[in-house]
């Protein structure tokens, strides 16, 4: 057992099984021995590869669409430029490249960073070096401004909490030691829950406090000073039951429960839950639409274009591979899923049709 595991070993054995949102909290931001205080998650030499890392034309079209954003608010003097964790930067690093085709954006845009890990910090901070930068730990109570702000695969990485449905009653999910490692076990204690459609024996039910906390923060945030908020992630547009939580290291599956903090853990996002939050604040929402023709509505295609023009044939191999991870639907194109959050804007965002 790993030096994390046998903390969380230890804190079993004192005080009794833990919820599998302790379990994914530690094993991911645990200080000392957390995944993302000690691996290289992002890349071709890291644990799995993010859409701004498979190809420029990603956050390049995002850059548009939030210039786009930025004049549908009435082109403001000042608003904050949001990112929620934005890996090694490389995400900001081709919004702002693209948004020089706004040279007012750029010079209204705060840039505002939600990243806890110091050593992530340290790359964004290379990798957006020429620009002025302000981080913070968790979603910031921010000025009296717009706000633009971008989240791609951040909800999945939040901790969850899951729910057993048996003999017509819930129970936690729970996280116990067994030999000399971890398994799920069920708590004692049966739970209410009141958004939950009709089940069946052994359904599985997820829930994201610090996501619903964001979107409900985020939400408020907009119907207050206007503004536009694109979530990118991997989920169902509308279904809320089954057992998502896994584990991913070297680009594969492994056990979620074996030696904690060296595996990425996610869950996929619930789309709806976040959307029914977002409906109370009587702001915009579009989508979720499939990442796949968000982009394509975007140009991609044309852009992809323009790309292989410049290109050998090798680069123009790479090229076509880029364009068919990002949008196909036996690659990103269909899991991934983008919503929209907008208000007090001149008309909707991009990317998402009549």
């Amino acid at each position: 057992m790993n030096k994390l595991g046998k903390t969380l070993a230890a804190m079993i054995e004192k005080s009794g099984s833990i919820s599998l949102y302790d379990f994914m909290k530690l094993s991911l931001s645990h200080p000392e021995f957390g995944y993302y205080s000690r691996q290289e998650p992002f890349g071709e030499q890291g644990d799995f590869i993010t859409a701004p890392e498979i190809s420029q034309m990603f956050g390049e079209l995002i850059g548009l669409w939030a210039v786009d954003a930025w004049i549908k608010l009435g082109s403001p003097a000042k608003f904050n430029l949001v990112e929620l964790g934005p890996g090694n930067g490389t995400l900001m690093a081709d919004i702002l490249r693209s948004a020089r085709v706004a040279p007012a954006f750029l010079a209204a845009a705060q840039i505002q960073l939600v990243e806890n890990s110091p050593r992530l910090r340290a790359k964004q901070a290379t990798s957006l070096s020429d620009h002025e930068v302000c981080w913070h730990d968790t979603f910031p109570d921010l000025e009296d401004m717009p706000i633009i702000l971008i989240a791609n695969e951040f909800f999945d990485a939040l901790p969850i909490h899951q729910y057993c449905y048996q003999d017509g009653v819930w129970r936690e999910r729970l996280v116990s030691t067994a030999d000399n490692g971890f398994a799920f076990s069920l708590s004692p204690e049966t739970t209410s829950l009141d958004l939950v459609p009709a089940c069946a024996d052994g359904d599985i039910l997820e829930t994201c406090p610090d996501g619903e906390e964001i979107i409900g923060r985020l939400s408020k945030l907009l119907s207050v000073n206007g503004g536009a908020a694109l979530i990118v992630d991997y989920g169902a547009a509308d279904t809320i039951l089954g057992d998502s939580f896994q584990a991913v290291k070297g680009h594969g599956h492994v056990d979620p429960l074996n030696n904690p903090g060296e595996a990425d853990l996610t869950a996929h996002v619930k789309f709806a839950i976040l959307k029914k939050i977002a409906a109370t604040q009587g702001i915009t929402i579009q989508g979720p639409t499939s990442q796949g023709r968000f982009l394509e509505r975007l140009g991609i295609e044309a852009r992809h274009h323009m790309l292989r023009q410049k290109a050998d044939d090798a680069q123009k191999k790479k090229l076509d591979a880029q364009l068919r991870r990002l949008t196909s639907a036996s690659e990103m194109g269909t899991l991934f899923k983008v919503m929209a959050l907008s208000h007090n804007m001149s008309a909707s965002t991009e990317g998402f049709g009549s």
